[in-house]
C-alpha cells in the first residue's frame, strides 16, 4: 500500500511541475551563440559589444558565459572584470515562454542560490532572452550553433 501512495504522489508531482529541460521538446535545449546584447531603457535599447554562449541540456541544466571586450567595465550584479559566468538547474515552462535558472555556481559568488526567471523566444534557430521585469532594460540574441 505505501508503494501505490509513493507511485501516486510521484505522478502528482509530475504532473503539476513546470515542464523541465530534461523533455528533451523544448526548442530552447542546445547551444547557442551571442550575437547581440542590447541594454537602456525600456524602448531606448542601445547595442553593446559583448560576446558568449550558452548551454541548454536535456538534462536540466543552462550553462552562461559572456563578455564585455573592455576589461575596465565596470562590474554589474552578473560580471567581474567585464566577464560572465554562471551554472545551474533550468526549468523551462513552454506555455509562459518562461525559464529559470537557480544558480548553483557563479564567477560572481552573490549570485549562488539565486533563482533567475527569464523570458525567451525561439524563431528557427535565433533565441532571444530578456527579463520577466521589462524594466530591467536588456535583451540579447542568440543564434543556434
Amino acid at each position: 500500500m505505501n508503494d501505490v501512495k509513493i507511485a501516486l504522489a510521484a505522478l502528482a508531482l509530475a504532473i503539476s511541475s513546470p515542464t523541465f529541460a530534461s523533455d528533451g521538446k523544448s526548442p530552447i535545449i542546445g547551444a547557442w551563440r551571442m550575437t547581440s546584447l542590447e541594454v537602456g531603457a525600456q524602448g531606448n535599447l542601445q547595442a553593446v559589444p559583448y560576446s558568449g554562449q550558452l548551454v541548454f541540456t536535456q538534462g536540466g541544466t543552462l550553462s552562461v558565459q559572456a563578455m564585455n571586450p573592455d576589461a575596465n567595465a565596470a562590474d554589474t550584479p552578473y560580471t567581474t572584470k567585464a566577464y560572465e559566468a554562471y551554472y545551474g538547474p533550468v526549468e523551462i515552462d513552454e506555455a509562459k515562454n518562461i525559464f529559470a535558472i537557480t544558480v548553483e555556481s557563479s564567477l560572481v559568488r552573490e549570485l549562488i542560490g539565486t533563482r533567475l526567471e527569464r523570458k525567451f523566444e525561439v524563431a528557427g534557430d535565433k533565441l532571444v532572452i530578456s527579463p520577466v521585469n521589462a524594466a530591467e532594460g536588456w535583451r540579447v540574441t542568440y543564434d543556434r550553433f
